[in-house]
């Protein structure tokens, strides 16, 4: 899916809007570059919503539009004085009968792969990790072995 302008996304997400919760979108939506970890976020106080680009670019339609039902169950029930948290009840109960998603999946571009690989003289359970572990220090997790470094990849 390619990058809508804004027009058009106000466009989608008004459809959404009155296709699954039959009420129109009323406010602002636009795109905010600086999101990394999240497909999306509603900020109550100025009624927006704000989508990661990367979601409508990397990943596929599905997923795209998922994180905008998502959105739209904060927004309707933040309008109608509802709970509109991920802990309210009204919330849960809005995301099952839209089918939105309580989560979005990981982006391709931020999974980040591992360099060092240590393993439990007990058990031989693996870790892997980004960064050097000192063994003397760390102890396996599961059965509080010693650890053992294994092996090093390069980047």
């Amino acid at each position: 899916m390619t990058l809508l302008v804004e027009k058009e996304l106000y466009h989608l997400v008004n459809n959404l809007s009155e296709t699954y919760f039959n009420k129109p979108f009323q406010h602002d939506v636009r795109y905010n570059h600086r999101l990394r970890t999240t497909g999306g976020r509603y900020i109550p106080a100025k009624r927006l919503i704000e989508l990661n680009p990367k979601y409508a670019t990397e990943m596929d339609e599905n997923e795209f539009i998922g994180i905008i039902k998502h959105e739209l169950c904060h927004y309707h029930l933040h309008i109608e004085g509802k709970g509109y948290k991920h802990r309210d009840k009204d919330f849960r109960k809005l995301l099952k009968e839209t089918g939105s998603p309580r989560h979005c999946s990981p982006l391709p571009s931020e999974k980040k792969d591992y360099r060092y690989r240590y393993t439990c003289k007990k058990c031989n359970r693996a870790y892997n990790r980004r960064r050097r572990v000192d063994v003397k220090k760390y102890r396996c997790g599961k059965c509080h072995g010693e650890l053992v470094f294994k092996e090093k990849r390069e980047a």
